[in-house]
């Protein structure tokens, strides 16, 4: 499987000399070697069919921000339809919903952090038997409206439209971060103290078991189907 990381943006400076950059994260969550572009700064592949799938990273941006790269990245991503299989996480997760028809918000609900509970109301064919995943979340825009095509698959009362599927092309987005290691993302809290209400209990809850690595395999079966 080729496999390309948009990288739609960086951790903080001070955190990159010991946990990486997304892609190297997701490169140990997958198992695998992948490309990267830095789509943040305007890189995209040459075209889309450079890569059989297309990952895209998270982001501190909002996907209703106007920026030129958004657009660039959303108009790549709807050239791929049906030709490359497509992963979202986070703002990936938002900008598929936004470039396939579906519309993403500022939640009232406002920061979504620590180890977060999904119960599992669909299940896909690459997933196994769980009813319940427990990931990282760092987000505080959400889908409010999810593209016509796509299926929930999974759904808590905090992020409703926490897993999509879409039936038109083999494409898949979560807003959770199973990338991210529970030391990663304590640090990543402790960095936004100053933005993050209940930072402490955020770091807290990350002491619980995750279900990073089965999350992982589930984006590593959808790859290889």
């Amino acid at each position: 499987m080729s496999l390309a990381i948009l990288e739609a943006g960086r951790p903080p400076d001070a955190l990159v000399a010991e946990h990486g950059r997304y892609p190297a994260m997701f490169e140990r969550l997958l198992g695998i070697e992948a490309a990267s572009y830095d789509v943040a700064a305007g890189e995209l592949p040459p075209d889309v069919g450079r890569h059989a799938a297309y990952l895209v990273s998270g982001s501190s941006a909002g996907v209703y921000e106007d920026l030129p790269w958004i657009a660039k990245l959303s108009t790549f991503l709807r050239a791929a339809k049906g030709r490359a299989r497509l992963v979202g996480i986070c703002f990936g997760h938002q900008i598929m919903a936004e470039a396939f028809g579906g519309r993403v918000e500022k939640s009232a609900r406002g920061w979504g952090v620590g180890l977060h509970n999904y119960p599992i109301v669909q299940r896909e064919p690459w997933m196994d038997d769980c009813p319940i995943v427990s990931a990282p979340a760092s987000h505080q825009d959400q889908v409010v409206q999810p593209p016509p095509q796509a299926d929930v698959i999974a759904s808590s009362l905090f992020t409703p439209y926490a897993g999509l599927a879409w039936r038109d092309q083999p494409a898949i987005s979560f807003p959770f971060h199973p990338e991210m290691s529970p030391a990663f993302a304590a640090a990543l809290y402790e960095s936004r103290r100053d933005r993050i209400p209940d930072a402490g209990a955020a770091i807290a809850s990350l002491a619980a078991p995750n279900d990073n690595k089965r999350i992982g395999e589930w984006i590593s079966r959808f790859l290889s189907r």
